[in-house]
């Protein structure tokens, strides 16, 4: 039977994979320099990566599932480290992308290529990052963590409730939902999993 953490965990990932898509597609949209992207619209999207992915999906993994899994199997403990490194510099990544785009919204068209570096690197490096916990790490749980590690983990899990993993928001990201959704172009929408 499938775990509701790694049901939640997946919805996450596949969620954090459309925003962080949809971003350079937003951006392709206004390739004119006399025509600015909607800034509004991007920071929308850079709050809502910092206030789920960075402070909560993260948080989660590093402080509950990776140290059940170091202590059930010694398997994959060299990527573990490396994941949580990745997450121990997530914070600080988002807000050099939210200064960028700052930058870029008030300096204009000549911070635009740097910004757009910033975001791929960013999109590149954080679709990789889900790509090895989907592959490596989540089927490892699957074989190794018991009913009890799952209790734990599916009540700590369900208590994310982000609204574009498909879960009720709090009623406080509501409006950053409602906004979000607003602000981005429909053909954008959610896109497909990680690749």
């Amino acid at each position: 039977m499938p775990k509701l953490c790694l049901q939640i965990i997946r919805r996450e990932h596949e969620a954090l994979a459309a925003m962080l898509r949809s971003i350079p597609l937003l951006l392709a949209q206004r390739r004119d320099p006399q025509e600015s992207p909607d800034f509004s619209a991007l920071r929308a999207m850079l709050f809502y990566m910092d206030e789920f992915p960075e402070k909560r999906h993260h948080h989660k993994e590093s402080a509950l599932l990776f140290p059940k899994l170091r202590a059930r199997t010694p398997l994959h403990r060299d990527l573990l480290d490396q994941l949580d490194a990745d997450h121990s510099r997530g914070e600080l990544r988002i807000r050099e992308l939210e200064h960028a785009l700052l930058a870029y919204e008030v300096m204009g068209e000549p911070r635009r290529a740097a910004f757009e570096e910033k975001l791929s690197k960013y999109v590149d490096f954080y679709l990789s990052h889900m790509a090895k916990e989907e592959r490596e790490i989540l089927p490892l749980a699957e074989r190794v963590l018991t009913p009890e590690d799952w209790a734990e983990l599916d009540e700590a899990f369900a208590a994310n409730r982000d609204p574009f993993a498909g879960l009720e928001p709090e009623a406080a990201y509501s409006a950053l939902f409602s906004r979000i959704v607003h602000l981005v172009p429909a053909p954008i929408g959610l896109g497909p999993a990680i690749a």
